[in-house]
């Protein structure tokens, strides 16, 4: 019989579950995707259903591959989007939709946690300022807001902890998602409970934390009949997406970067220490003694993502009917114009934006535009922009104390080998990309070779499973021009600080 590792990745618009063997050489695949639902103005939501749908429907897939038998899967792990706050009954059924990661609608609560608890004592604690992003800022709004949703709520779930208990029956709360809670002390790794009464919360709602690599419990008999999985396959508690991909990368040594090119986009460093900078996230990697300093913009492959969707129709035709990406033809196309996007500047602020600003208000914006400008400037000049935001993010981090050395891409993005050489540009750090499409179901699988015995540490698992297939070196004279136009995005942000503050203003009097 042959031994498998099952990776699932609960990510923002699919799950994507992937069996690998021991190398880290992928054995099968599938896909399923899912739609994010916006009932409001600057509100995300999902059903946790659609995401368990979505893993056994994948699975499905996968045995119908006829590559895997179900006995051949010797462990299970599970990854997920960061800052889920879902609600769940005793018996695990979700209470409502899941409040995502980039939904704003928590803003005041947010802005209250500050005023009662303080700033400095909050980012003691928890290492990282308020935002409505966190779940603490969404566990206050459904207080205030669905009262009987709170007072019924029996576990707030991460993603990765609802797929957990699906398939196994147990609540639980891994250490890389605890710092999604004010009141999860990020020195330690432990609640604080007392800053989480002082904050109006019941402790009670949270489940026990444990490490992201232990066996939590096997797959039951329901979770068989729905899954295929065999019963008593074990299952280990998994972890935060960005982490697990951290980890698929390779990155597991003081000053290694893992660099997202996802639906988001954004860094994680690997540190051996809290490295507190409030205008970055601190949290646990998914190896033990680990911390991740992290930088993560909204705008990634999600912005280019909505470019292509609003403004790419003559690229779609082209793709279906030469049956290849659309993405790839946007490459090429954006490939024929020069670095620099001839002036053209865009900031990636889709949905307000997170690290290093912090401004939900924020939006998006083309800078530099004139008759001159063409699709492909905008698309590489979207390209750019995500670069810029990811220098910015470094250097902050930089500033912190953190040793950047190198950058593992990871991620859709990372296909691009222009946008990925555009990064190495603009940061002038070497990019190395792994063989791995799949690296976050890798990180996840990984942890359940790691909890099962399949490895004897981390250290042997990337050495087997994690491999480099492409390295792109900076470009001096490219970052000569990014340098000079980076301090230019740079300048619009501030400009612009308080007029976003304005339209905010005015869409909030209801006439738009």
């Amino acid at each position: 019989m042959r031994s498998y590792i099952l990776g699932i990745d609960i990510g923002t618009s699919a799950c994507k579950v992937v069996v690998f063997d021991i190398n880290g050489d992928v054995v099968a695949s599938a896909l399923c995707p899912y739609d994010v639902h916006y009932p409001r103005s600057g509100w995300a939501e999902q059903y946790a259903d659609d995401w368990w749908q979505a893993v056994c429907h994948a699975l499905q897939c996968i045995w119908e591959q006829g590559k895997v038998h179900p006995a051949d899967v010797v462990g299970v792990g599970v990854d997920g989007q960061s800052w889920s706050a879902l609600p769940v009954s005793c018996d695990g059924k979700a209470l409502r939709p899941v409040i995502i990661w980039f939904d704003r609608r928590a803003q005041q609560q947010a802005e209250r946690m500050v005023q009662a608890i303080g700033i400095q004592r909050l980012i003691e604690v928890s290492g990282n300022p308020p935002d409505p992003a966190y779940i603490t800022p969404k566990m206050l709004w459904l207080k205030e807001n669905e009262p009987d949703i709170y007072n019924g709520t029996y576990k707030f779930l991460q993603s990765n902890g609802f797929i957990v208990y699906k398939l196994t029956g147990r609540f639980t709360q891994d250490k890389s998602q605890g710092y999604g809670f004010h009141f999860f002390n990020i020195a330690d790794g432990v609640y604080d409970k007392e800053l989480c009464r002082q904050m109006g919360l019941d402790i009670d709602k949270v489940a026990d934390i444990l490490e992201c690599c232990d066996v939590v419990g096997s797959i039951t008999d329901e979770a068989a009949r729905s899954t295929g999985l065999l019963v008593g396959t074990p299952v280990v508690a998994g972890g935060l997406d960005a982490a697990a991909s951290t980890l698929g990368a390779g990155v597991i040594s003081v000053g290694q970067t893992q660099e997202q090119g996802g639906q988001a986009g954004g860094m994680s460093i690997y540190v051996d220490k809290p490295v507190i900078e409030p205008r970055l996230i601190l949290g646990y990697h998914v190896v033990p003694d680990a911390w991740l300093l992290q930088g993560g913009t909204v705008g990634g492959g999600g912005a280019l993502r909505w470019f292509v969707d609003q403004f790419g129709y003559a690229e779609v035709c082209k793709a279906n009917k030469e049956g290849v990406s659309v993405y790839g033809i946007v490459d090429r196309e954006a490939s024929s114009i020069k670095p620099g996007s001839d002036g053209l500047i865009f900031l990636p602020y889709m949905s307000g934006e997170r690290s290093p600003i912090w401004n939900p208000k924020a939006r998006g914006v083309f800078f530099g535009l004139s008759y001159d400008k063409t699709r492909a400037h905008a698309a590489r000049a979207v390209m750019e922009g995500c670069a810029y935001s990811l220098r910015h993010n470094i250097e902050v981090a930089q500033q912190a104390g953190a040793h950047v050395d190198e950058l593992i891409s990871v991620g859709g993005a990372a296909k691009s080998s222009l946008w990925t050489q555009i990064k190495a540009d603009v940061t002038q750090k070497r990019i190395q990309v792994p063989y791995a499409d799949d690296a976050t179901a890798l990180g996840a699988a990984i942890l359940a070779g790691v909890g099962i015995g399949a490895y004897k540490d981390f250290h042997e698992a990337v050495s087997k499973a994690v491999r480099i297939r492409k390295s792109y070196e900076p470009n001096v004279d490219n970052f000569y021009i990014y340098d000079k136009l980076y301090a230019v995005y740079r300048e619009i942000y501030d400009n612009l600080e308080q007029t976003y503050d304005r339209l905010y203003e005015v869409q909030q009097e209801g006439i738009l």
